[in-house]
């Protein structure tokens, strides 16, 4: 078998769906398989798995298992020579594997691949290519142009083009492409993370054991809700957790390097909690879609200049259709919206929509 896709899932039911239509089709020339690893939904999608995708594996856990230990778990059941990890959150292009598995043949030494990620109304996520977190970037990253304005942007890989195939130390657990054996020689998922931080520690753990992970920037793949997404306390708390746990494991043996990585962490977090820079988000303003006002187009020539909403009609356009309108349209003030095949649901930036 070629491909095993792990799909780790939360109460995620339409984006899973949305998700699996769009791997199954993928797939479609491929020896592969899908393992689903549910983690304790309360929504126990198992039923609707089994009825709408048969030939899917489903690992139902009886807790919520985290991302590392729950990925873990499907890689363990994988028998396919690679593995993708895969957000539920996603869509992907049908010809994915057609493009990136020639790449990964051919280069014997790549640890993980990663692909152009961009949200649903277009944008890039730059957490798809990064650099190793440093003293410097992660400063930068942390605070931004307050105190470092040369290192603020040194945490991504911005060297790199969003449309080229280049190696990038560091790739996002939304997608990661790799060998069984590659993940299971560095021990896979390092399980003391739940969830965040869990990516950049695959992939630093994958080049320091001499492998070279990649950015494969001529795939698109929609990722919902991105990291550039999450800025509520909750999310705030576990990153900032992440972080703490990957520098005391790198870091931790020189003292004062790990000391102040440490209170920087420490700095930010409190600074972000007194400025109330990290609010929850405002959902009835992004649920607010008047469904009468979308424009439901039938080609690509239907987009007009003052478009504002646009539906996209998964039994007029493929998967990989819909990436290239949204990725070569994308412009401030054009939302997206998709209504997949098969599924009396629309889905935005804001979420699933019943219709």
């Amino acid at each position: 078998m070629k491909v095993s896709v792990v799909i780790v899932s939360y109460n995620a039911r339409y984006y899973l769906e949305q998700c699996l239509y769009s791997v199954e089709k993928a797939l479609e020339n491929i020896e592969g398989e899908i393992i689903v690893v549910d983690n304790d939904s309360p929504e126990k999608p198992i039923d609707f798995i089994r009825n709408h995708f048969p030939n899917v594996q489903f690992i139902e856990s009886k807790e919520n298992l985290g991302f590392a230990k729950a990925n873990n778990l499907g890689v363990k059941k994988a028998k396919g020579e690679y593995v993708l990890i895969l957000n539920p959150d996603t869509l992907v292009p049908e010809n994915l594997f057609e493009k990136i598995i020639p790449f990964a043949d051919a280069n014997v030494k790549m640890g993980a691949l990663g692909v152009r990620l961009i949200d649903a109304n277009g944008n890039f996520h730059p957490e798809s290519k990064r650099n190793i977190p440093t003293l410097q970037n992660t400063f930068g990253k942390l605070f931004g142009t307050l105190i470092d304005k040369k290192n603020a942007k040194g945490y991504y890989k911005s060297n790199v083009g969003e449309l080229d195939i280049a190696p990038a130390e560091v790739l996002v657990g939304a997608f990661m492409f790799l060998k069984k054996s590659v993940y299971e020689k560095v021990g896979g998922f390092d399980e003391r993370y739940f969830m965040y931080g869990e990516d950049i520690d695959l992939s630093y753990s994958l080049e320091l054991n001499g492998f070279t992970n990649y950015y494969f920037g001529e795939i698109s793949v929609l990722h919902y809700k991105g990291e550039s997404t999450r800025k509520d306390k909750k999310y705030l708390k576990i990153f900032f957790g992440a972080m703490e746990i990957f520098i005391k494991k790198y870091y931790g043996k020189h003292f004062f390097r790990y000391q102040i990585f440490s209170l920087g962490l420490k700095l930010r977090y409190f600074w972000a909690n007194l400025n109330g820079a990290f609010k929850p988000e405002d959902k009835k303003e992004k649920l607010g879609v008047e469904l009468d006002s979308l424009e439901r187009i039938n080609s690509v020539e239907d987009i007009k200049e003052n478009s504002a909403q646009i539906l996209l009609d998964g039994n007029i356009f493929t998967h990989g259709e819909m990436l290239e309108i949204i990725s070569n349209h994308a412009k401030p003030g054009i939302q997206f919206f998709i209504q997949p095949k098969a599924m009396d649901v629309i889905i935005g930036d804001s979420g699933p929509v019943k219709i």
